[in-house]
């Protein structure tokens, strides 16, 4: 069964690296947004772009679990390598695909990175954002500790309004 399926997992394979290295393209040219003058617009077009890809690697993913599947072996690296172990026993070259799943694990590892940060800079920006409309509105993001009559804490917010509407 193996030699019938070696041929798919090549295919699957490069179009997987592909994918990934298009992802990190991706998560790059976000990350450098994020850094200058961040642009809604090229963020938001960005995500679109990035959750196209994130779904054809999800498929991906499927399909390479679908052709482990008929050799009994589970989606994960134990699994692809003793497939690799099983397609070599079968006398067939694994070198050039063995090498793409390698690179695929370490871009992915790089994109799983870049992600985190680039979510923690559209965090700040966000948390920048609403603190300033709070400001603009009067709703100072400065609180006061105080206690009651009973010794309980509360925390009051402070509020100037700069401007009124």
């Amino acid at each position: 069964m193996i030699n019938k399926t070696f041929p798919i997992v090549e295919k699957l394979l490069k179009n997987g690296f592909s994918l990934s290295i298009e992802l990190l393209d991706i998560l790059t040219k976000e990350a450098e947004n994020l850094k200058s003058l961040p642009d809604a617009n090229t963020i938001s077009k960005l995500a679109a772009n990035k959750r196209e890809i994130v779904s054809q690697l999800d498929q991906f993913s499927k399909q390479l679990s679908q052709v482990l599947s008929t050799e009994k072996l589970q989606m994960t690296a134990d699994g692809v390598s003793e497939y690799f172990k099983k397609a070599e026993s079968a006398a067939l070259i694994t070198l050039d695909s063995n090498d793409l799943w390698k690179k695929i694990i370490s871009i992915t590892k790089q994109c799983s990175l870049l992600n985190e940060k680039n979510g923690a800079s559209i965090n700040i920006l966000a948390q920048h954002t609403h603190r300033s409309l709070q400001i603009l509105k009067g709703k100072s993001q400065h609180t006061a500790t105080t206690y009651g009559p009973d010794g309980s804490a509360k925390s009051e917010r402070l509020s100037n309004s700069l401007i009124s509407v």
